[in-house]
């Protein structure tokens, strides 16, 4: 395909003054200003003549991501470079480029690297590839597409148990949990002679007195425990934060959660909602069932409907056959959703310990506390305000109804997590 260029079309342009000058000062000559556009158009012409063949190019790149991470395409250009050649690639909705969609390749280059970020969990295509170069006297685009029509599929992030899961977990197994797995559990390990610093409840005095100094019990942490994370996918949940919906953040915290507790030998469901109950998966234990659980948590789907807290809790309360640690990831924005919301919950505590997550909003943070310029500065501080003082009020009910209650930035919220699960091993809550 050709085009002509910019410069292209303002010499055509320039041709119009000629004539009408022409035309004024010497009028049996009108016919010579039209010459212009015909030397212009014979002068592009052979631009277009000597313009370099199209380049061959190829374009590489994964063919899944996890949502949030970086696809890279890498674009390369074989056989001889061409000098100011240009280079585009035709993404679905899912991708969204990073910075400039268009990038020009300089002089003597033959590659160039398109980052796009995924935006939505899914399959998405890598289109078409465009690429566009000029003759040598600059007056014409010659242009071609490549279709591609490659697929994308865009995977939950997994990324923090790769990085942070083994780094947590030593860490509490080399510190607190070494204390933990000996002394603060529920079912009988050893006895050993007591020690200052031991707690004294952990003092047996019937063995004590049959051998004349002080034993204490040694205990070690139950495992097997079943640990529920329950992500809402309503229409607030599918709000971007930092750039992504929170139910992606959600996902992202309750896969590393899951990492950690399949990994210190308990086993985990997942159960997602909206209106309606829409993934219930049975429990599974051991690391080799996380697969099984990030290919799950792929197929919760974004939703535009309210959601319903009395039938999603109520039917997962009916599922439970014991005692289990549930895990909500939640958000909510109005105090009768909030209501329906805290009613359900209690009624899911009367067998079960319950963690509600929820994610800090910056952007409401930021609106109460920046210093008002405008009226409608004032108006939009007013009303962050309001809004932050309710889920401060829906918090504290939460709270003293016995539901505990996790706020976390969203990239915190999963290491928080997994302190508030090691936290709760700790203490023999579960």
């Amino acid at each position: 395909m050709i085009r002509p260029t910019i410069r292209c079309v303002l010499a055509m342009a320039a041709g119009a003054p000629l004539a009408l000058l022409v035309a004024l000062f010497a009028p049996q000559l009108w016919f010579a200003g039209l010459v212009w556009i015909p030397m212009v158009l014979a002068f592009a012409a052979t631009d277009a003549l000597l313009a370099p063949r199209a380049p061959a190019l190829k374009a590489e790149f994964p063919g899944s991501i996890e949502i949030g991470a970086p696809l890279l395409v890498e674009v390369s250009v074989a056989g001889k470079p061409v000098d100011g050649l240009e280079i585009a690639v035709a993404t679905g909705p899912k991708l969204a480029p990073r910075a400039q969609g268009r990038i020009r390749l300089a002089r003597g280059e033959n590659h160039a690297t398109i980052a796009f970020l995924p935006v939505r969990r899914g399959i998405d295509q890598v289109e078409a590839l465009w690429s566009r170069w000029t003759g040598p006297f600059g007056m014409i685009w010659r242009q071609r597409t490549e279709a591609l029509h490659r697929n994308v599929v865009i995977t939950p992030d997994i990324r923090p148990v790769r990085d942070s899961a083994h780094v947590l977990l030593r860490d509490a197994q080399m510190g607190e949990m070494a204390r933990v797995d000996r002394g603060e559990g529920s079912e009988f390990e050893a006895l050993s002679e007591w020690r200052s610093g031991m707690e004294r409840r952990t003092i047996d005095w019937n063995h004590s007195a049959r051998h004349l100094k002080l034993l204490a019990r040694e205990n070690r942490i139950e495992r097997n425990n079943q640990i529920v994370f329950a992500i809402d996918t309503g229409r607030v949940m599918c709000e971007p934060i930092d750039g992504l919906p929170r139910v992606d953040r959600a996902i992202t915290a309750a896969l590393l959660g899951a990492y950690a507790a399949l990994k210190l030998g308990d086993r985990v469901a997942l159960f997602g909602f909206d209106s309606q109950p829409r993934i219930a998966s049975g429990a599974v234990s051991g690391t080799r069932a996380f697969p099984l659980m990030q290919r799950l948590a792929g197929e919760l789907d974004y939703s535009t409907v309210e959601t319903n807290y009395t039938l999603a809790l109520a039917t997962l309360a009916g599922d439970l056959t014991r005692r289990s640690l549930v895990v909500i990831f939640t958000e909510f924005t109005d105090p009768t959703g909030a209501e329906l919301m805290i009613h359900a919950a209690v009624n899911l505590l009367r067998g079960h310990l319950v963690l509600f997550v929820i994610l800090a909003d910056d952007e409401l943070e930021d609106l109460a506390g920046t210093e008002p310029v405008a009226i409608d500065d004032v108006s939009r501080a007013v009303i962050a305000a309001s809004m932050l003082r309710e889920r401060r009020i829906v918090q504290a009910r939460l709270r003293h109804a016995g539901i505990h209650v996790l706020e976390a930035r969203h990239d915190q919220v999963g290491p928080a997590l997994v302190r508030q699960y090691l936290d709760f091993k700790r203490r023999n809550l579960l």
